[in-house]
Parts: structure tokens; C-alpha cells; sequence
């Protein structure tokens, strides 16, 4: 189930709310936590009914490798289990994320005709595993307790952060549910997820879905497009996957804060960014997080020299590249961040010599430009793209791609507003200016939504009923958010 489908917002939500707080408010507190992990089921099963046994099966294998973690002494059978359980895990993400490009790369390198024959890949599949690879390794350090398993399977499933994370840690989530002080409806707390709902969902349906359209006509016509054309592409969809993504966050955020929980804050304004070091403190902070925690901190992170951090950090980004999809394109992107990283790290001290708007236009144009690889089809689209844009330029944007961007708002608009009109006749592209232009101010010139101090008011009210409207008259059709496919 999509958050920007009519079927969540006009029933799934409201339904589980009420179902939820009303359960909790006559002293059923075990009957509402069961409400909330079956609707999150059934929202995870809505996709796709095979995955939810995908998903339970995950569930009950890591819960019971947990517990024999915490309660058994002997260490060399804890290592044993941990081992095994970390092998499953993975395992289970190679054989559905993996498994095809592995195949397919065998078959190339060796004339092979193997086939891994047709695999569905569960949705979060990545996330998930991620998240319960960090459990299991808590309780082999030993710093979880022996949670109940109702509580390890609402961790798991609650529906804001099943999907496309933050990826949460059991610290973080398991002590809110236990908490009776947050088991009422919070009256402020509802506001500002409501309010946070609203931003998010307009992010992703009155935004990115929008540059989103300029971005589709790109890459299904790389061949013939000029070099205006792929500066303007790449543009959009370093736009649009950061709309997509920090919408869904604050949606995730929202709905959380409409349960009276909180979730983790995966994005605080990473275009903001004046080195590569930066982003990624901004940038996906939860896979950050655990890549340092779970990878690098074990590798020896930078306690044994600076070849080895360099060499850490690598192995990091190679990581990160591989999580985020099965093909080549996303690994170069790893290693491109990862290189970056590094040269951040060895020439710091003169990098932070550097004047910080040299650094925020410098990071944000590479960004910009390993967005490239990371949203190409193939590395020979991707050379075919990077070919054009650093050949010679022929000054000209295809008259597709500018009509790509015709809303119904311009159109109601240029109807009403003469000179608007006359601009647009005048100007083509002017669609194409005013949008990348907003963008470019909410996400240089604004606050993050979690860098603002929330208060509820009649203001935020009628902010957040004008988005919200706004944006479910806007539910033409359903686009699924860009993560959901690592």
C-alpha cells in the first residue's frame, strides 16, 4: 500500500488510528498492539501476498537466533549463531536483490547460459534485513533486552518505516511502545504529524512526480538528447530523488507522530552540503549510521592508520553501492562517493580553507553528476549520457522534454493571468524555469521541516489542509516512491 493512495489516506489510516487509540484508551493495550502489527501487515501484504511470507518468516527466524543470543553463555555458540543468522540474512538478500546480476555477469564472463529463472523481489527487503542484521548483532554485544515478541515484530513492521526506512534501531523504537505515557492520542503531537504528513505527501505528488516526468523522457531517450538536454535531465532528477526520498521521510515522520511515536530524522537538508563528508552526514543519516556502526567500526574504522581508513571508507561506499541496487551502475556510483570520501578526508585541511558557497556549489554539482550512474539503465546508457555532456554542446532543449511539464495549475494560470499567458507563449520553457527555480529556494533557501520548532496553530492548520487537498486532488495515479525498489 502506497502513503499516496486514496485507500491509506481515506481509509487504512483513519481506520487504524481509531482502532488503535480506541483499544488503548479502555485498557487493551496488548489487543492494540496486535491491531497495529495486523495493519501493518496487511499494508506490508497489499503489494504482493507472497511477501508478507517472506517478511514473517524473517521475522520469527531472527527473533529466535536473538534469543539464543541473549540467553545462551557459551561464547564460541554465540559467535556460531551469529554467524549463521548474519549468513542467513544476507543470504536471503543475495538470493532475491542479487542473485539474477550475479548470474547474468557469470554468463557474460564465461559464455554461460545459466538462468536464476524469474525472482520477485520483496519490497524493503533491504531495509528490513538491515534492520534486524543490526538486532541480532545488539544481542550478541549484549545491548538488547529480552524483548516479548509482540514488541520485536511491531519494530519490525510498523508500517511508517517498513518500506523505505529510516532504518531504525530497537533502542530507538522498543522503548516508545513499551511506554504507557505513549499509549493516549496527543493532541499536539497528532498536529504535527498531520502537518509533516502533509508537507511530505506534496513533496512527492506536486514535486518530485512532477520533475519526475522530464526525468522519465530523458532516459527513455538518451540517444537522441543534446547536451542542454542532459543538463536539464540530471538537474530534475537530483530534484526529484530528493523530494521523493525527504517526502517519504516526513511522511514516515508524520504518521509515527500521529501514533504518539517518534522516528529517527534520515534527512536534514544534504544539498546544504559543502563536502562529500557533509552529505552524507545529511543524506540517508540512518544507512549512514549503520554502515559506521556495522562496517566500518569493526573494519577498524580509523584506529589503524590512514591507509587502512581509506581503505575502510572504500569498503564502506562499495557497501552502500551494492545495498542500493544489483547492477553496475550503482557500484560505480559507490565508488565515485567513496574516492570522493577519501580525497575529502586526505586534503580536509585545505578543502576547509575553502570559501563554504565554493564548497556547497562544488559538492552539490558532483552530486548532481553521480546522480547520473546511480538513475541510468546500464553503464552504456550512463557512457552514452557522459558522452554528450562533455562533448561540445549544441545550445537547444527538445521541445519534448519542455513539454513535459504542461500542469494543469500553468494552464489554469496563463487562462487567468494575461501576462503569464503571454510569457509562456513567448517563453516555452518557462514551465521548466519556474519549477527548478522553486525547488532550487525550498531546498537552498528553507529550513528543513526538522529544523523548524512546530507549534500548533490555526496558521499550520489551514497550511496543512491546503497541501494535504492539494495534493489528494492531485492523486491522478500512483507512483510508487523511488526507494522502495532498494
Amino acid at each position: 500500500m502506497l502513503f499516496n493512495s486514496y485507500i491509506f489516506i481515506l481509509f487504512f489510516l483513519p481506520v487504524t488510528l481509531v482502532l488503535y487509540f480506541g483499544l488503548n484508551h479502555v485498557g487493551k493495550q496488548i489487543e492494540a498492539k496486535v491491531v497495529l502489527i495486523g495493519m501493518s501487515l496487511w499494508f506490508y501484504a497489499y503489494f504482493h501476498f507472497s511477501y508478507l511470507l517472506i517478511l514473517i518468516g524473517s521475522i520469527l527466524f531472527n527473533y529466535l537466533c536473538a534469543r539464543r543470543l541473549i540467553v545462551s553463555d557459551r561464547e564460541e555458540i554465540r559467535k556460531l549463531i551469529l554467524l549463521f543468522g548474519v549468513t542467513v540474512n544476507l543470504g536471503i538478500i543475495f538470493y532475491f536483490k542479487y542473485l539474477g546480476f550475479f548470474i547474468d555477469n557469470i554468463n557474460k564472463l564465461f559464455g554461460f547460459s545459466l538462468s536464476a529463472g524469474k525472482i520477485l523481489m520483496p519490497l524493503g527487503i533491504s531495509f528490513f534485513t538491515f534492520q534486524q542484521i543490526s538486532y541480532l548483532v545488539d544481542s550478541y554485544r549484549k545491548e538488547t533486552e529480552n524483548y516479548d515478541f509482540l514488541d520485536y515484530m511491531l519494530f519490525v513492521t510498523f508500517f511508517p518505516q517498513l518500506i523505505a526506512g529510516p532504518i531504525v534501531q530497537h533502542q530507538e523504537m522498543i522503548p516508545q511502545f513499551r511506554d504507557s505515557q505513549r499509549k493516549g492520542l496527543d493532541q499536539d503531537m497528532l498536529a504535527r504529524g498531520l502537518w509533516l504528513f502533509a508537507i511530505g505527501l506534496f513533496k512527492k505528488v506536486m514535486i518530485a512526480d512532477v520533475l519526475g516526468k522530464g526525468v522519465d523522457w530523458g532516459y527513455a531517450n538518451a540517444s537522441v538528447m543534446t547536451g542542454p538536454d542532459i543538463a536539464v535531465v540530471s538537474l530534475l532528477y537530483t530534484m526529484q530523488i530528493y523530494f521523493d526520498f525527504s517526502g517519504y521521510c516526513d511522511m514516515a515522520c508524520g504518521l509515527a507522530n500521529m501514533f504518539h511515536l517518534e522516528l529517527p530524522v534520515n534527512f536534514l537538508s544534504p544539498y546544504k552540503a559543502a563536502s562529500i563528508l557533509e552529505f552524507w552526514q545529511r543524506w540517508h543519516i540512518t544507512l549512514t549510521r549503520f554502515l559506521r556502526k556495522y562496517v566500518y567500526f569493526p573494519l577498524g574504522g580509523n584506529r589503524k592508520g590512514t591507509v587502512r581508513t581509506m581503505i575502510n571508507v572504500m569498503i564502506v561506499f562499495l557497501v552502500s553501492g551494492i545495498w542500493h541496487g544489483a547492477a553496475w551502475t550503482f557500484i560505480l556510483w559507490g565508488v565515485l562517493h567513496g574516492v570522493a570520501s577519501v580525497a575529502c578526508r586526505l586534503f580536509y585541511n585545505i578543502w576547509d580553507r575553502v570559501p563554504r558557497w565554493i564548497g556547497v556549489i562544488s559538492t552539490f554539482l558532483f552530486v548532481d553528476i553521480a546522480w547520473i550512474l546511480f538513475r541510468a539503465e546500464s553503464l552504456e546508457q550512463a557512457g552514452i549520457i557522459f558522452k554528450t555532456l562533455f562533448s561540445p554542446w549544441e545550445f537547444r532543449i527538445s521541445n519534448e522534454l519542455l513539454g513535459s511539464f504542461d500542469l494543469l495549475e500553468f494552464t489554469y494560470l496563463e487562462e487567468h493571468i494575461g501576462v503569464l499567458g503571454n510569457l509562456i507563449g513567448r517563453y516555452p520553457g518557462l514551465h521548466l524555469v519556474i519549477l527548478l527555480a522553486a525547488s532550487g529556494v525550498i531546498v537552498f533557501c528553507r529550513k528543513n521541516c526538522h529544523e523548524k520548532k512546530f507549534s500548533p496553530s490555526i496558521g499550520n492548520a489551514v497550511f496543512s489542509i491546503l497541501l494535504l487537498t492539494w495534493s489528494v486532488v492531485s492523486l491522478s495515479g500512483l507512483s510508487t516512491f523511488l526507494y522502495f525498489n532498494f
